[in-house]
């Protein structure tokens, strides 16, 4: 646990809802295949193809000024017990802190494609501090 006097630096959680593992991993790239309106994570939905994650997604991820950690929802279940979040999530984590919720689920389940979630994230780090405004030069 942090000391009071010692900040603990954010990290970004990105929590699927999916549980993690190759088995599950091969059912959910058919799964998205096959029937993709039922699928029921959006963020996986949004941010990966059937097996790999988006290139525009990884390239934003990697520009972050913060650690970004992964979960699947066992994995999350197993880190915060008792969090009642509803999946997927992205989520802020200070130390051992209750991760905090930077984009819920309905925002997710309403992105619809990686370029609008990648604005949504980082509209809600710069509401947040976490990131500075990006310019942005309209033509």
């Amino acid at each position: 646990m942090n000391s009071p006097n010692t900040p603990s630096r954010p990290r970004l959680l990105i929590v699927y809802n999916a549980d993690g593992g190759i088995l599950n991993a091969l059912k959910d790239a058919v799964w998205k295949i096959i029937s993709p309106a039922t699928y029921p994570c959006s963020l996986c939905a949004i941010t990966y193809g059937a097996v790999s994650m988006h290139p525009e997604w990884r390239r934003f991820l990697d520009s972050l000024p913060l650690e970004v950690v992964f979960y699947h929802r066992d994995d999350f279940a197993a880190a915060y017990p008792d969090h009642g979040i509803a999946l997927p999530v992205i989520a802020v984590a200070y130390g051992d802190e209750m991760p905090q919720i930077l984009v819920a689920k309905e925002t997710l389940d309403n992105a619809g494609h990686t370029a609008s979630l990648i604005e949504t994230v980082e509209e809600a780090l710069v509401s947040e501090h976490l990131r500075r405004p990006v310019l942005k030069i309209v033509a």
